[in-house]
């Protein structure tokens, strides 16, 4: 693999691994708040499959980039704008209608960056490719199964849901953009272009909208900037608490 390539993967799974953690992390402030029980076990659950896959992308790109960090590094002592995931993912719970399209959408378009992933010319993103995509498989049964019941639901929780997609769609373009990075990627076999997982992400969505009894927005302005570091201040206040220990007592061990 020569050095493009190499620095192209680098940035690639740092982005992911961003991905995954600011979302595992907003998952995880739900513990002790979701509405019952199983969604109190659920879903930090799925915020530790995130947190997991986080771990190991970071693993592998201080091992590619060569210069000693480790994925405590990546996650606790960067700054907001050297983060590089998609704005989706930070975006805040809102209520549990919020909260679960935000996990529809993500879960949509990873399951089959994974699938595909598990083809990759590099050995290392083709492991954690290989786990990653039964629990992406998961998320996307589990967040599709409440867009659907809150959708096709109350009057109170299909208005709930109906701005749960007026708030988020306009997020969701970002997920398939491309740029140098994943056209190197993509050329080199080693990971998919985002913008080919458009049509299976399509088909997802549109599956669980006709359940749901749900219609995508016609207008609406999309956002993006995540992936060059340009984010909301939700953020800055999601990186305060996740960092804090780490940036107070630093270098400390359990």
């Amino acid at each position: 693999m020569d050095q493009t390539v190499k620095d192209a993967l680098f940035r690639q799974l740092v982005r992911l691994g961003d991905d995954c953690l600011v979302l595992g992390h907003r998952l995880s402030e739900w513990c002790g708040h979701a509405p019952m029980l199983e969604e109190d076990l659920a879903m930090p659950n799925m915020a530790l499959d995130l947190i997991g896959q986080a771990r190991a992308l970071y693993t592998l790109a201080g091992e590619i980039e060569g210069k000693g960090r480790t994925e405590d590094d990546f996650a606790y002592l960067r700054e907001e704008r050297e983060f590089t995931n998609c704005l989706l993912v930070e975006r805040p719970n809102g209520d549990f209608a919020h909260t679960m399209l935000r996990q529809l959408y993500f879960a949509a378009f990873m399951q089959p960056y994974w699938h595909a992933a598990q083809g990759s010319a590099h050995e290392g993103l083709a492991a954690i490719a290989a786990k990653a995509v039964k629990e992406m498989a998961y998320h996307v049964r589990h967040a599709g199964e409440w867009v659907i019941r809150l959708g096709d639901g109350t009057e109170e929780s299909a208005r709930r849901m109906r701005d749960a997609v007026e708030e988020l769609h306009r997020f969701t373009p970002e997920l398939f953009e491309t740029d140098e990075v994943t056209r190197i990627l993509a050329e080199a076999g080693v990971a998919p272009d985002p913008a080919s997982l458009r049509p299976e992400w399509d088909r997802v969505v549109d599956e669980v909208f006709r359940e749901a009894r749900l219609e995508r927005p016609q207008r609406f302005f999309p956002r993006s900037g995540g992936r060059a570091g340009l984010h909301g201040e939700d953020l800055g206040h999601l990186l305060t608490e996740l960092q804090y220990v780490a940036r107070a007592h630093p270098g400390a061990r359990w």
